[in-house]
């Protein structure tokens, strides 16, 4: 298993691309199966979780062709197979995306549990409750049937904003007969852009963006050329980074519009960036000073469905308050294991309470050591990447497959950058 091994210490300078959004690659991919036509997708992130979804693409009867960089042509003539590879979907949550494009092209879908991050109990109840609203049954013992002979549209009021179960609905909508409207649904970037590839593709989609959608159902799709967009979760991990370590970084590529609740979140730990046109500036020697609320008290940086501050980029935007004056409090609303991580920040000598598995009070700033730690999921893996860059000394960082699920090409990016980052095996 490989291994990161960092010497920190070092504040980080440069100039990098944001990868394409990881989180729009995945749907993408599966949306694929919704047309029997050619589907070109650029800016695809090289990166071990769309690998993954590719693989289970191929499984499934479709080619994917890399036509150069970050970019790969998909053409699904007849579906061989609706059951998804138990040894591809254990390795990652959005297999659970075949499940509404099977259901619309073949009838029937067959999902071995999906695995993924380890970050505490993530439902799937929102998946069934949406897809039996359009006619699906669903039936499960150690693994998921689905079935429908004929999806129809329906008036879906979703228990919760799960982003993956709102694609699943829509991908599984836009083929059903009649019209479908999505209530309480997920709006993140990553799915608009799902709903922009299937609107190129024919589906007829109202209120992109929203938390209501409204679909009319379509007897066939075409094909299309679709580029997916920046990655937000990415920038903001090297926003924090390059503040973390007080480095100067330049980013091109990210969207104004996507980094609006991270900025606000960041502000709060008084870190500033400038955007001009496609290139984001992250400036050295920023004062890291906590901005309190109103009068004098301690502010709170929580996430929450989009358009709040992304949950993400909590792990993020706990190891850089280690390295701020003054007190925070960091409350993760939606993941129940999410916060754990932080003993690992702690034994590095950050000055974390852990008040419960939801929130945390961090006093800053703390020097931090070198450590040996262990990668539990892709953003806390990040999150650990970036206090060993600002501790002293050596850390060796287990497990970083789970950080290369999401961060394109991180060894030569960091050390692109002026950081010690040395990837061994064991």
């Amino acid at each position: 298993m490989n291994q990161y091994v960092i010497e920190g210490g070092q504040a980080i300078s440069g100039t990098i691309r944001a990868s394409g959004n990881k989180n729009a690659a995945l749907p993408c991919i599966a949306a694929a199966l919704l047309t029997d036509e050619p589907v070109t997708l650029r800016n695809i992130p090289d990166i071990e979780d769309v690998q993954v979804m590719l693989n289970i693409y191929r499984a499934l009867g479709g080619e994917a062709a890399a036509l150069g960089s970050n970019e790969y042509r998909l053409k699904t003539g007849d579906i061989r197979s609706s059951q998804i590879p138990p040894e591809h979907a254990g390795k990652i949550r959005a297999s659970i995306l075949f499940a509404g494009p099977l259901l619309a092209r073949t009838g029937t879908a067959v999902l071995p549990p999906p695995g993924g991050d380890i970050i505490g109990r993530r439902r799937l109840d929102t998946h069934f409750l949406a897809l039996t609203e359009l006619g699906a049954e669903v039936k499960t013992n150690e693994t998921f049937y689905f079935t429908a002979s004929k999806l129809t549209g329906a008036d879906i009021f979703l228990d919760e904003a799960s982003v993956t179960a709102t694609e699943n609905a829509i991908m599984a909508a836009v083929l059903a007969d009649g019209d479908t409207i999505i209530a309480n649904a997920a709006s993140e970037p990553h799915v608009q852009d799902l709903c922009r590839m299937l609107f190129q593709m024919g589906a007829k989609i109202e209120g992109i963006g929203s938390n209501i959608l409204r679909i009319q159902g379509m007897k066939k799709l075409s094909g299309c050329d679709f580029e997916i967009g920046a990655d937000f979760m990415e920038v903001g991990s090297f926003i924090g980074l390059a503040a973390a370590t007080r480095g100067e970084l330049c980013i091109k590529g990210p969207l104004v519009r996507d980094m609006r609740p991270t900025k606000t979140a960041f502000g709060k730990l008084g870190i500033v960036w400038e955007h001009t046109g496609d290139t984001l500036y992250v400036p050295k020697q920023q004062s890291l000073q906590v901005n309190c609320d109103l009068g004098g008290m301690i502010p709170k940086i929580d996430d929450a469905p989009w358009p709040g501050f992304p949950p993400d980029l909590t792990s993020i935007v706990t190891v850089v308050a280690t390295q701020v004056k003054g007190t925070v409090l960091i409350h993760e609303k939606m993941f129940e294991s999410r916060m754990f991580f932080v003993d690992k920040l702690i034994g590095m000598g950050a000055r974390i309470v852990l008040c419960d598995p939801h929130r945390a009070v961090i006093s800053g700033p703390a020097g931090l050591t070198g450590s040996e730690l262990h990668s539990p999921d892709v953003r806390a893996g990040m999150a650990m990447v970036i206090a060993a860059m600002c501790a002293q000394g050596k850390s060796v960082i287990h497990n970083v497959y789970q950080i290369e699920r999401g961060y394109e090409h991180l060894v030569d990016r960091l050390s692109s950058l002026g950081g010690s980052v040395q990837k061994i095996g064991v």
